[in-house]
């Protein structure tokens, strides 16, 4: 694989020092760039936001925040972060922006520790229906310190709402629970949401509503995808994603008390020095996600997963909820075949240059470590090129490799094929050698 004169000099660097690690680094470099990623989570950066991460900033302690810092020589630090917050906020329209989070999961730490005490009640949408499990799993801080109640989708196959968000059920809940705050946004949902009726529930009960859009973040951000703001009293997010910026968090509000409290509870309630090189390339993300092709880029997502989904259906595979109007969805796998497992596809797709995730399905008898389905995504399929006849095309080597459960002639052929197509749709103008 060839790259960029910046990156050949870094991995010079490293091989001087380290062979070891560089010939890793190489290596997933040939991977990432010679197969299909369709791990809904994840996403290809931009040579601008790779290289933003691997700077000077790391060097720098700066505890605290622009202007009230513990050490001193921040003054550049003060600048790149009050760039990045400015940045978000103008992303999603809202008044305060907090880009310190080193994740999702602290950023959800933090609005938690902002809007609620120890032992206090949250509604949210349990893990296993498409949540998260910082939204309540019992072995994660959500479900250790709090106390999660669940609100539940439709289940009922004959109804046009099954698998999606139930409302009503959601309102009788919170009713009954009274929590102190609300949550929505998913982690395997591919429905919109409804933050503007969410947000009625919370005000009934008096709950604040929390908003997780780690996973929709860039549709959010380009109207592709209805905004949380105004509807939300906290918005937290991943940055990468639909984002497409480098691994990290951003919690955000409009309300000027319960930005003093989220900024509390991160620094120094969860965390203490920010990662300032992450908050540099963050900044560098959210500039890119601001101009009018991006935009493009998330309808073009969104078309792209439609396409998948499609494609799929057509070769018998179930999406659940009936399709998707975001950027994944969730693949019904027994609906092709009854023995078929998320475990055993995950692992003969990846062979064949295919990743993926196995994932739970609505209502799924199967484990968590097993699975009846896989989770699809098509941010990173999008950010090479890939349109709607590559999307058909990728659904068509999915079933081929899965309908041959995983026979060795009908892999490599496959990931043959994988490999020139990903060759004629170079990661950022990288091309496969070889």
């Amino acid at each position: 694989m060839s790259h960029d004169p910046v990156t050949n000099a870094m991995l010079d660097l490293v091989r001087s020092q380290d062979p070891d690690i560089a010939h890793l680094i190489a290596a997933e470099g040939d991977r990432q760039a010679s197969t299909i990623e369709l791990i809904a989570s994840e996403n290809h950066v931009s040579p601008a936001v790779q290289h933003a991460m691997g700077t000077c900033l790391t060097n720098k302690y700066a505890e605290g925040y622009p202007g009230a810092r513990y050490y001193g020589g921040c003054e550049f630090h003060d600048a790149i972060e009050t760039i990045a917050r400015e940045r978000a906020k103008e992303l999603f329209g809202c008044a305060f922006a907090n880009v310190q989070p080193h994740s999702g999961a602290q950023a959800n730490m933090a609005a938690f520790l902002a809007t609620m005490d120890p032992g206090d009640t949250f509604a949210s949408l349990v893990l296993k229906d498409g949540g998260h499990l910082s939204h309540g799993m019992k072995i994660n801080f959500s479900g250790k310190f709090y106390t999660p109640v669940h609100y539940p989708l439709h289940y009922d196959a004959g109804h046009p709402e099954h698998e999606r968000i139930d409302y009503d059920a959601v309102r009788t809940v919170c009713l009954e629970h009274k929590p102190c705050a609300l949550l929505c946004g998913y982690s395997a949902y591919p429905r919109v949401i409804n933050f503007a009726r969410f947000r009625e529930i919370a005000d009934e009960v008096g709950a604040i509503l929390i908003a997780d859009v780690a996973h929709i973040a860039g549709l959010c951000a380009t109207g592709v995808h209805p905004n949380p703001f105004p509807h939300a009293h906290v918005v937290t997010t991943t940055t990468h994603k639909t984002l497409r910026g480098p691994r990290g968090g951003l919690i955000m509000t409009n309300d000027e008390e319960l930005a003093k409290k989220i900024d509390r509870s991160l620094f120094p309630g969860v965390q203490g020095g920010p990662l300032m090189h992450m908050i540099g390339a963050k900044a560098v993300a959210f500039a890119e996600a601001l101009k009018p092709e991006f935009k493009a880029y998330c309808e073009r997502v969104v078309e792209n997963a439609q396409g998948l989904a499609k494609g799929l259906q057509a070769r018998g595979y179930r999406i659940t909820s009936g399709g998707t109007e975001n950027h994944l969805m969730l693949v019904d796998l027994r609906t092709r075949d009854e023995s078929l497992t998320g475990a055993d596809a995950e692992v003969w797709l990846e062979a064949a240059g295919i990743i993926t995730n196995k994932n739970g399905i609505p209502d799924d008898p199967r484990p968590p470590r097993v699975t009846s389905g896989l989770r699809l995504g098509s941010p990173a399929a999008t950010t090479r090129g890939f349109g709607a006849s590559e999307m058909d095309q990728i659904a068509g080597w999915i079933d081929r490799t899965l309908s041959a459960g995983g026979e060795a002639a009908t892999t490599q052929q496959v990931r043959e094929e994988v490999r020139e197509l990903c060759g004629r749709f170079p990661i950022w103008g990288e091309t496969v050698a070889g």
